[in-house]
């Protein structure tokens, strides 16, 4: 896992990496002599503890028994397993394929009473038709050279998408006008897409916002999708990877930057038009 650009993440590998040095210390040990109990190269040690090389469970174990701290086993593992869990790179989550990946995300969605996202390029996941889906989390196969399970996964993000019309969830969808010309499928499944919009778009528990092209003094121009889960996690999808925020500040930030772009979307009969516009483009 390369430094991650979520300090959540970051901070997260380096905590455990202080504990693991603070032990090799407090056992009077050097960075060769607890390689040498360990059976690996002095190297390996030194990227430990500076949080280049994440540990692995084997690694902890030996770690702490050359140090003669056995007891922190436990503790230690699950914290670096957290910590990794903060950066996840697709290519680890989707080598069999994206139908799992969809199912991973039910529990979360469904644990989440107010979800804000913000996509600046695609219709945001809870929101998709399965024929979007579909033709989006082939291309995404493709990409990560992965098996192409496409049809199997869009038929589980819309399974999972019926979480929308559970009671005691609040959605605030906000997104970029582009999103509405970005085609995907073929035109009889993206004019699928936009009319979905136009239906979910008006269901009580939602908020679906388009910041205009034509928009004048923009105060943000994000890259990156992101969702924000209440107010206790923030994820970021980048390329390669997805990124979790749980530093309440890093949290605080990504909320801000939420309302302002917020601020800057329209709503109701404007939205509708937009879409209408998107439409009546693809004919």
């Amino acid at each position: 896992m390369p430094i991650s650009p979520s300090s959540s993440a970051q901070t997260a590998r380096e905590n455990v990496a202080r504990q693991l040095r603070d032990l090799r210390r407090n056992a009077g040990l050097t960075v060769t002599e607890l390689g040498s109990q360990c059976g690996w190269h002095h190297a390996k040690t030194s990227r430990i503890e500076n949080a280049r090389t994440p540990p692995s469970p084997t690694d902890i174990r030996l770690w702490c028994r050359a140090t003669e701290a056995a007891d922190q086993i436990p503790d230690l593992i699950a914290a670096s397993q957290h910590a990794e869990s903060l950066y996840r790179e697709w290519r680890q989550r989707v080598r069999s394929g994206l139908r799992k990946l969809q199912d991973s995300y039910v529990e979360l969605y469904r644990s989440t009473r107010l979800l804000r996202m913000y996509s600046p390029v695609l219709v945001p996941g809870l929101l998709q038709t399965e024929g979007y889906a579909r033709a989006l989390l082939s291309t995404n196969a493709r990409l990560l050279d992965v098996p192409d399970d496409g049809a199997e996964a869009a038929a589980a993000r819309l399974q999972r998408s019926q979480v929308i019309h559970e009671p005691g969830h609040r959605y605030v969808f906000v997104i970029e006008e582009a999103v509405l010309h970005y085609q995907l499928g073929d035109a009889d499944a993206m004019a699928a897409q936009l009319g979905y919009l136009l239906t979910a778009g008006a269901l009580p528990q939602v908020s679906f916002g388009i910041i205009p092209m034509a928009t004048r003094e923009r105060v943000l121009w994000p890259q990156e999708t992101f969702d924000v889960h209440d107010d206790t996690l923030v994820s970021v999808e980048l390329i390669s990877a997805e990124v979790n925020v749980t530093q309440p500040s890093e949290i605080a930030l990504y909320v801000k930057a939420f309302e302002q772009l917020r601020s800057m979307a329209v709503y109701g009969s404007e939205a509708r038009g937009l879409i209408v516009k998107a439409i009546e483009a693809l004919r």
